[in-house]
């Protein structure tokens, strides 16, 4: 069973100094907001974060990169948020950049217990640099190196007690991956019900992998971020 926390600073107690967070969403969308600003209010430093992407400006991750609490973002979509660019351009933050579907792979191969994977995405170009290059049946392949983190923070829709969870549409987007690529995986969801009340056909995240469990105090909405 889940640990139900109605306290999120006491969810986010094991996140320390210089862990690897893993942090589902696109952009503010599938995001756990909740679980991201109270880690603004966390004593951290030196995180490495994995996300498709930084937050926006002053918006979700992007409050923890202003706050200079984040020394290395791997991601896919780094522009969508030009904070980050002015970080790196000032040698502020480390980046490391991989196609969005490469980022979904590493994370996969790393829940899946892989240490990395052949594949032919970024051969020839400046995103193979220093990589293992080898040709497979005639054709040309890097390894890409599995990604784990120490904690995750998601977002799901609906959670039984025990931790089976599930997704509403394109908010599912990183979340399952991520939840199955951590040692210590904390999900923000809408609503927490009783084991046997989720339809077994729409859990995507079985309870096996998921520690901790909070109730979300903000949501994104068409007027953008607001409180629950």
């Amino acid at each position: 069973m889940a640990n139900v926390q109605h306290d999120i600073t006491e969810a986010l107690s094991c996140v320390k100094t210089g862990d690897t967070v893993l942090v589902g969403g696109f952009g503010l969308i599938g995001a756990p907001l909740s679980l991201i600003d109270g880690l603004t209010e966390r004593d951290v430093e030196d995180l490495t974060v994995v996300s498709n992407n930084l937050g926006e400006s002053g918006k979700g991750l992007g409050i923890l990169l202003n706050q200079n609490k984040i020394k290395k973002g791997i991601g896919s979509y780094f522009t969508s948020n030009r904070d980050v660019g002015d970080k790196y351009q000032k040698g502020e933050i480390e980046l490391e950049l991989l196609p969005q579907g490469t980022l979904a792979e590493s994370l996969r191969a790393g829940g899946a217990g892989l240490g990395g994977y052949y594949t032919t995405t970024g051969v020839g170009t400046d995103l193979a640099k220093g990589k293992e290059e080898r040709e497979i049946d005639g054709v040309r392949y890097i390894m890409e190196k599995a990604i784990r983190g120490d904690v995750a923070l998601i977002r799901a829709h609906k959670a039984d007690t025990l931790g089976n969870l599930t997704y509403y549409k394109t908010a599912r987007n990183f979340n399952p991956l991520m939840a199955t690529a951590a040692k210590t995986v904390i999900a923000e969801v809408d609503e927490i019900v009783e084991p046997g009340e989720l339809d077994p056909e729409e859990i995507v995240t079985p309870f096996i992998y998921v520690d901790t469990l909070v109730t979300a105090q903000q949501v994104l909405t068409k007027e953008g971020v607001v409180n629950v």
